[in-house]
């Protein structure tokens, strides 16, 4: 209506229609024989066509008839589909019509199917909210959508989160920077209607992501209906870049390209072993902190805030988190978005290009990670590759590749310094070309510089001999005592000059670096390895990256774990004199090397290495009193110290190993 209330349809003389038009078909049908089953049902139908017919004859969506749920759903939709685009949000990003398609393809044909039996038009039809009924017993009767609740800076959640920042909001959910006003630490908080359909799935997604406990995942810290409204917390990682904001400036090196998939990968393949599956894998939710280390954000909690329908089958979600990786691949090496559509700051591609491995798009790229996103992120890769359906198996291929090492650090240019006179002294100044004046004689500068050189050389070669002539003259003096009968030293020959030096003289080096060729998470009295994804940061040279172990409820003691270690891989054996350990954060290790008889240390228990030396603080220093040759180093932590509020897992017990250096 003019005045913005809803216009109600009257349907009674299209229902009377209809029911008269029912009932003479009955009649026909008995006059010959054959009765129509389910007339009554055949009569209602007909009132629904009519209402419907009604309905678009004046503009307006009929209400909703009783037991009708796809009208329910499509007049839901229709009254409440956003009227712009949704804001790009720090975990969500909007979809894409390619990835709807692929993601819904099967629920919106099926749904089109029937709603062209109906005798409506699927492309007359209002779009539908993705999120399926699951169970219509309790959701049947819910709205399809509803306003995402309205909430202020400052407002208090559950007597505890304090909203400080709206991250973003679209039509049925907003997501916060908040602060844990009992803990003192940002979170982040989803808010969303408990009337909406959507909420039970929304917090069956939070709860058994929350059970996940996996490091590399933000944290689901609390999924809480209370009253009018649901919301769920995560992690607050203050520090930590998106990969879209990472891929700003460009594309990345194949070294960081390669740590970004195989730790993305490695961690989605343990989460699909354990049953959940992320369906909503975009470069907003893929986060980088400031040790390297890469974690993944929303994994089943955006794809239900979403509506995003879980998929039928494993081998279904295993797919879509393929491809959403190899998608991220993409990204990386190219700096394109592999789909038609401008996404996440990056520009898409042509719509007519196909399916193209990286490394048609952009010259330069490393043809074993294009071959991998390719099979990743295409159903029929080029050049008749195999594709690639589960993140497991996308895990062993990556294990299967050569390893890509950390390119070199540049060193600075140096230039080469002018060339001196050669026959002026050290410490002489340079000499000066001075330009005298008309009518003068030029300066004697060179002169008195050539003459203090030939009297130094002379001084030298006086020197020299005169050293030389009294070492003869002491060693035949010696030899004719040595010789003489009856004397002592010929019984007992004196150790001679050059020998009797090392004696009165320790011998000193010094100390040579040592490399170390990899590091081994050890942990025998643990659940297994900790901080894999991060070994490298322990010896790559820069302090501000680390390996981490887990995060503990104690110290380690005697009640607890007796501790846990760094397995360091010298590749062979070397003579080891010292070594230096940087923490982040004060922790009490050990310096061990396997004992004899152990063949494999990564196997061996903690009591069968040999300690060479305990140290408590940050910076640990080992000075050996003598060499020791060993392949091994095991760097064994015995007791940690809790991390600052302000830093990851802050008030829980933590090692972080920062740089290790070898020294022989």
């Amino acid at each position: 209506m003019a005045d913005g209330t809803k216009a109600v349809v009257d349907t009674s003389a299209a229902d009377g229609a209809a029911d008269e038009a029912a009932l003479a078909e009955a009649i026909d049908a008995l006059a010959d024989g054959t009765a129509r089953p389910a007339a009554t049902a055949g009569r209602k139908d007909a009132g629904k066509t009519a209402g419907k017919a009604t309905g678009k004859a004046t503009g307006k969506a009929t209400a909703p008839v009783e037991d009708d749920g796809d009208d329910a759903e499509d007049a839901g939709s229709a009254g409440n589909a956003p009227t712009g685009s949704e804001e790009t949000s720090e975990i969500t990003a909007p979809l894409s019509a390619t990835e709807i398609a692929a993601e819904l393809a099967a629920g919106d044909a099926a749904r089109r199917a029937a709603a062209g039996t109906a005798g409506g038009s699927a492309a007359e039809r209002p779009p539908r909210d993705p999120q399926p009924t699951h169970d219509p017993r309790d959701t049947a009767t819910l709205p399809q959508t509803l306003p995402a609740p309205l909430r202020h800076s400052g407002d208090m959640i559950g007597n505890r989160y304090r909203l400080d920042e709206c991250i973003s909001s679209t039509e049925t959910f907003s997501s916060w920077r908040a602060v844990d006003e009992k803990l003192r630490r940002a979170v982040g908080v989803h808010l969303m209607a408990a009337g909406h359909q959507r909420a039970r799935k929304v917090l069956a997604a939070a709860k058994s992501a929350a059970l996940l406990g996996d490091p590399r995942f933000v944290q689901v810290l609390d999924a809480v209906q209370e009253g009018e409204l649901v919301y769920v917390v995560r992690e607050w990682l203050p520090h930590a870049s998106d990969l879209a904001k990472l891929l700003a400036d460009g594309p990345m090196e194949p070294h960081e390209a390669y740590q970004m998939v195989r730790q993305v990968t490695d961690a989605v393949a343990a989460a699909h072993r354990r049953g959940q599956a992320h369906l909503r894998l975009t470069p907003r939710c893929v986060l980088r902190t400031d040790s390297g280390q890469y974690r993944i954000n929303g994994i089943a909690v955006d794809a239900a805030l979403r509506g995003l329908p879980a998929e039928d089958a494993d081998e279904d979600a295993g797919r879509a988190d393929t491809r959403a990786i190899g998608a991220l691949l993409f990204a990386a090496l190219t700096h394109r978005w592999p789909f038609p559509e401008d996404r996440y700051d990056l520009q898409g591609l042509p719509r007519n290009i196909g399916e193209v491995a990286p490394d048609q798009v952009r010259a330069g790229v490393h043809k074993g990670l294009a071959e991998l996103a390719s099979r990743a992120l295409f159903d029929h890769p080029p050049h008749h590759a195999e594709p690639i359906a589960t993140p497991e198996a996308l895990a062993r291929a990556i294990a299967l590749m050569p390893r890509i090492r950390q390119p070199e650090p540049e060193l600075p240019v140096f230039t080469n310094p002018p060339r001196h006179n050669t026959h002026a002294l050290p410490t002489a100044p340079n000499p000066t070309r001075v330009v005298a004046a008309p009518g003068t004689g030029p300066t004697p500068v060179a002169a008195p510089v050539r003459n203090a050189g030939r009297r130094l050389r002379r001084v030298v070669k006086v020197t020299a001999w005169t050293v030389a002539l009294g070492a003869i003259g002491v060693a035949s003096w010696q030899l004719v005592d040595n010789l003489r009968p009856g004397s002592s030293a010929a019984a007992t020959p004196e150790p001679s000059g050059t020998s009797a030096a090392p004696t009165t003289h320790t011998p000193t080096h010094d100390p040579v670096a040592v490399p170390i060729t990899q590091a081994i998470s050890y942990n025998p009295l643990g659940g297994g390895p900790e901080g894999t994804f991060v070994l490298d940061k322990a010896f790559d040279g820069d302090p501000n990256s680390a390996w981490t172990t887990s995060w503990y409820g104690d110290a380690f003691g005697p009640k607890g774990k007796e501790g846990t270690g760094l397995l360091l891989d010298l590749g062979t054996a070397q003579s080891v004199s010292s070594v230096n350990v940087k923490l982040v954060t004060p922790a009490t290790a050990e310096l061990r090397t396997p004992g004899k008889g152990v063949g494999n240390p990564t196997a061996a228990k903690p009591k069968d290495f040999t300690v060479l030396g305990k140290e408590s603080g940050t910076s640990l220093s080992y000075e050996l009193d003598s060499p020791v040759t060993t392949r091994y180093l095991l760097i064994w932590l015995t007791s940690l110290s809790k991390n600052p509020e302000n830093m990851q897992h802050g008030g829980q017990y933590q090692g972080h190993i920062a740089d290790v250096k070898v020294f022989g």
